[in-house]
């Protein structure tokens, strides 16, 4: 009897071919298949394909991907970057926090050179982002280049929740002052697309 194979999120496990095929708890990427929890690994053959499966031993615990929207907490802020702390997956909330970082490039989707970052975010705020491609190791790098992500929770200077009232500034509730941020426009799940 062979013993277990047991991965952790974000190895890879196998190539990603005509006889290998992604299956649950797992990713595809660049041709290779890789966990996305940490499990014992099951290989399923179904009809001639063997489909990668991997099966939480336990608390499950999800990273992030490229392409998935996050929830982060904006930190830190310089003038080429902010540093985020990444706490939901979609609708997820996840049970330990992961680092992620915002480029000045990849704030908006057009007039990249003329973006400051002081005037999308501040420290605090709550923005949706979307995960790009991993180049550096144990940090995330995040887009808010889409209308609809960027700030969807803030606070004034003075500590009061803000509210939207156009692409680029929020007004805050109680001394009706405004300030700047890349708002997300946040569509609700339940609304009619039909017109």
């Amino acid at each position: 009897m062979t013993k277990p194979l047991i991965c952790v999120p974000g190895q890879r496990l196998c190539i990603l071919d005509k006889t290998h095929e992604s299956g649950q708890g797992t990713y595809e990427r660049q041709g290779y298949i890789y966990s996305s929890l940490a499990g014992v690994v099951d290989v399923v053959d179904k009809d001639g394909v063997k489909v990668v499966e991997v099966q939480s031993t336990g608390e499950q615990t999800l990273v992030p991907t490229q392409g998935d929207i996050v929830t982060a907490q904006v930190t830190i802020l310089t003038q080429d970057f902010c540093k985020c702390v990444i706490k939901c997956i979609g609708n997820t909330v996840l049970s330990r926090t992961y680092r992620g970082i915002l480029r000045r490039e990849d704030v908006c989707a057009t007039d990249k050179d003329r973006v400051q970052i002081y005037k999308s975010y501040r420290p605090g705020d709550v923005i949706l982002a979307r995960v790009l491609p991993i180049t550096e190791a144990h940090t995330y790098n995040l887009s808010t280049a889409e209308n609809e992500l960027g700030v969807v929770i803030a606070h004034s200077e003075h500590g009061y929740p803000m509210v939207p009232i156009s692409w680029t500034q929020m007004q805050c509730t109680k001394m009706y002052t405004k300030e700047l941020r890349k708002v997300a426009k946040v569509v609700p799940e339940n609304m009619n697309t039909k017109t």
